[in-house]
């Protein structure tokens, strides 16, 4: 591998602490939040063709997770959960992730959670790596980062 290919503009884990502190936890609290969020909006859905919805229940909460995931990290580089703990993705380039990144990002995701295996050790991942990456995140190479002050 050359050094191109290996070569971050992340912030620094050590110089640059703060913007990895408290990092997963926020993610798992942002990871609740969209849940319900998604979960919510699925059981309107659900129920506006006279409940016949809820024979796919899971169906529609798999579609509208993934448009809601792309959609909200292409227009902030964060999901609503994100946004409220104050975290977002940065790409290997330190810039927010586009209409592309979001959809490659977000499909790391849903794979790794669709089985055990791939979503512990982006669990273990998380909690252990410097920039606290989960396997989707390090495959893509990206971050969730705490939100630079703007002043």
């Amino acid at each position: 591998m050359s050094a191109t290919m290996t070569e971050t503009h992340l912030p620094d884990p050590i110089a640059q602490a703060e913007f990895y502190a408290g990092v997963p936890f926020k993610r798992f609290l942002a990871w609740v939040i969209d849940i319900l969020v998604i979960g919510l909006i699925s059981a309107v859905i659900a129920t506006l063709p006279l409940f016949i919805g809820w024979f796919f229940y899971p169906f529609i909460f798999l579609v509208l997770s993934f448009v809601y995931r792309i959609a909200t990290i292409t227009s902030g580089s964060a999901t609503w959960g994100m946004r409220l703990f104050n975290i977002e993705l940065r790409n290997r380039q330190g810039q927010h992730l586009d209409g592309a990144e979001a959809l490659i990002h977000t499909t790391g995701y849903m794979i790794a959670s669709a089985f055990f295996i791939p979503q512990l050790i982006s669990l273990i991942l998380m909690l252990i790596s410097e920039r606290g990456q989960g396997l989707h995140d390090l495959l893509c190479g990206t971050a969730a980062i705490n939100k630079p002050q703007r002043y």
